[in-house]
């Protein structure tokens, strides 16, 4: 890649009073990072000199106020508020959730309006951050209300990913949303996001059961059999390959997931579980099936260490990697199925 080319990775700094500022910190504290891309913070220089001091960081950061300010090589600032702000380290508080939702508004406004190619999201307090502008119950659900597309909740590594058909819902309403026109919905944004994202021409995809062992034909419920089973079967028949359901507690312990390029749990805990036992520390949240491409580290906001140059920065590190990568391989692909060339049909 050429130096004016350089991705620009727009970058919200999540709980103010978190591990976000932190691991983003560290990670370009490492020199090496910046011939990556060109990193975009959405903040204010107060508190990223609080949290530098905190941790006796010397990280250099070019504050700019508009984008013909940025400058490849250096860590850019887009100093949004200029107050001074009541920082207290590892406590949640509505003071920290209101800042880290200041960040992700300017960062998500200046990914719509293409001054960043791709965002990287630091940790957010899905509590303290609601407000009547943030009425979402997470990252996912806020970028699918201003960006275009339907999102799909993946966590991934380069070896496994796992795909949520439910998010952020409530056990007690899981069931209820499983329906043929969500799962086969799901397996159509996760089957494109693998052809257009990660250069997979033909993806095989496994889904999980809802119910323990599947059901067990209808002696621990009916949803697999009646549900999920014949969906999989109709979604097959379009020429997708698509293989299920599966028994969660045994899928990933027998290392069944190895043989797929990805995999779609029914609800939150059914697919994170596992994925984090597997993969904790270098795991990257990944938003797809919208038009813009968002990543994250795979930890929350981990105050009990905020402040104490504890976090790793292993996974935020590699969200910014994933995001750079992901934003190649969608680039190629547009670029190579908008030169097809068209044969016309001989008479």
């Amino acid at each position: 890649m050429k130096k004016t080319e350089k991705i620009k990775v727009g970058i919200s700094i999540g709980d103010i009073n978190g591990i976000g500022i932190e691991v983003i910190l560290k990670t370009f504290n490492d020199s090496r990072m910046l011939d990556f891309c060109t990193p975009i913070l959405f903040g204010s220089s107060k508190v990223i000199s609080f949290h530098k001091k905190a941790m006796g960081l010397t990280t250099p950061i070019n504050g700019v106020s508009n984008f013909n300010q940025v400058i490849e090589h250096k860590i850019n600032l887009f100093n949004i508020w200029k107050e001074e702000v009541d920082i207290q380290l590892g406590e949640s508080s509505k003071v920290s959730g209101k800042y880290s939702f200041l960040s992700l508004k300017e960062a998500v406004n200046a990914l719509k309006e293409n001054e960043i190619d791709v965002l990287v999201t630091a940790p957010i307090n899905k509590d303290n951050i609601q407000s009547d502008a943030f009425n979402f119950q997470g990252h996912t659900e806020y970028l699918e209300s201003h960006l275009e597309g339907e999102a799909l909740m993946i966590l991934m590594t380069d070896e496994l990913r796992v795909g949520l058909i439910t998010g952020h819902v409530p056990i007690q309403d899981v069931a209820k949303k499983i329906t043929p026109k969500l799962i086969e919905h799901k397996v159509n944004i996760m089957h494109k996001t693998l052809v257009e994202d990660f250069k997979i021409r033909k993806p095989k995809i496994a889904v999980l059961g809802l119910n323990p062992h599947c059901g067990d034909n209808g002696v621990i419920g009916n949803e697999d059999n009646d549900i999920v089973k014949p969906t999989i079967d109709k979604i097959k028949e379009k020429g997708k390959l698509i293989y299920g359901p599966y028994a969660a507690d045994s899928f990933f312990g027998s290392a069944n997931y190895e043989n797929f390029d990805a995999v779609l749990a029914m609800y939150h805990d059914q697919g994170l579980t596992p994925f984090k036992t597997l993969s904790f520390g270098k795991g990257v949240n990944f938003t797809a099936g919208l038009s813009k491409i968002r990543t994250s580290p795979d930890h929350g906001t981990a105050y009990e260490i905020a402040g104490k140059n504890k976090a790793n920065e292993g996974s935020f590190k590699e969200a910014l990697f994933q995001a750079i990568k992901i934003f190649d391989a969608r680039k190629e692909y547009q670029e190579l199925t908008s030169n097809v060339l068209k044969f016309k049909k001989r008479k």
